[in-house]
């Protein structure tokens, strides 16, 4: 045990604030190759920990559900670089980074398949009604009211993606090879997509059956869906949304739903997670998943490698796998 202990000291360090699913799969892939830091597993507060190592961090591995402020890293002056295994990036003070050169390395492309997949997923079962017919026939009311309700065609549908990167791409060539027409809207027009491009969300609204959000939360796109846009997709409108909660008003959401505004939606994420609006579970045109696009145990593999691929290039001085670029 001494002799363990002692390699772990020589090995490079690396802060966890609190452990990402790849940890809690493949805490032994990290430490063979990094003395991992948990402060969780301390006895002494958060904040006196990292004081403890302040001296010693240089890089980072956290979540998505771990907020990066300026007030933490004022306490690590040494760090050089944050692995987060999300896509997203609103849970980092991207500014306060920059400031101080601090390297970030994200999930890049690695959920992108997943996301995809359940972003056309959702969208079948709210068309087809595949959840609520598996509730009418495992309750037993089959028997007793026979035929279940119609559902509707995805072949033919007008389909609009906002934010058309990676994942709103791969959303975009499944439903083309379904048979829907594609449009989207993106923070700047893309020369090589054959799709048409609309720069005004409402424009886009109106011209869709269906809208699919596949942006990061920033503050341009926070509430983004609004009233105005959700009316402009209209009663026979369904949005799915596999970005983030908060891309969407969701008082206004959930008001539209209940008033029949629109003709459904599938949710994997919510506003203020894991707090869902009890309005929605009485709605048999409304399907949610418990923010779970991006993991198969797949994509969690593909993660790990990843995240050690980008840590052993810091510590190596090589260029990262998948570096967060400013634009």
């Amino acid at each position: 045990m001494e002799n363990q202990n002692a390699v772990s000291e020589n090995l490079p360090k690396l802060l966890i604030l609190r452990p990402p699913h790849i940890i809690n799969l493949f805490e032994d892939q990290f430490s063979d190759k990094f003395q991992l830091l948990k402060p969780w597993e301390s006895p002494i507060p958060t904040d006196q920990f990292l004081a403890a190592h302040c001296a010693s961090v240089e890089a980072m591995l956290i979540s998505g559900l771990t907020p990066i402020t300026a007030d933490v890293l004022r306490l690590l002056p040494l760090l050089r670089l944050i692995c987060t295994t999300s896509a997203g990036l609103n849970h980092i003070d991207l500014p306060e980074c920059r400031r101080r050169g601090v390297s970030i390395a994200s999930a890049g492309s690695a959920y992108s398949e997943d996301v995809a997949d359940l972003a056309v997923g959702l969208l079948i079962d709210v068309l087809r009604r595949v959840s609520a017919a598996n509730r009418f026939v495992r309750d037993g009311v089959w028997p007793i009211k026979g035929d279940y309700p119609l559902g509707s065609k995805l072949g033919g549908k007008r389909v609009g993606i906002i934010g058309l990167g990676s994942i709103g791409f791969l959303v975009a060539k499944r439903l083309e090879a379904l048979g829907c027409s594609i449009s989207y809207n993106s923070r700047k027009k893309k020369p090589s997509v054959p799709f048409p491009f609309y720069d005004n969300v409402c424009d886009l609204a109106t011209n869709c059956d269906v809208l699919v959000l596949c942006c990061a939360l920033t503050d341009q796109t926070r509430h983004m869906i609004n009233k105005e846009v959700l009316l402009a997709l209209g009663k026979e409108g369904v949005i799915i949304n596999i970005a983030r909660g908060a891309v969407i008003d969701e008082k206004e959401l959930v008001r539209c739903l209940v008033e029949g505004e629109i003709a459904g939606a599938g949710l994997d994420v919510f506003e203020n997670e894991p707090q869902v609006p009890p309005e929605l579970f009485a709605l048999d045109n409304v399907v949610m998943s418990p923010h779970r696009a991006v993991f198969t145990e797949e994509s969690l593999w593909d993660l790990c490698q990843l995240m050690l691929g980008n840590l052993e290039a810091f510590f190596s001085n090589k260029p990262l796998l998948s570096p967060v670029v400013d634009e």
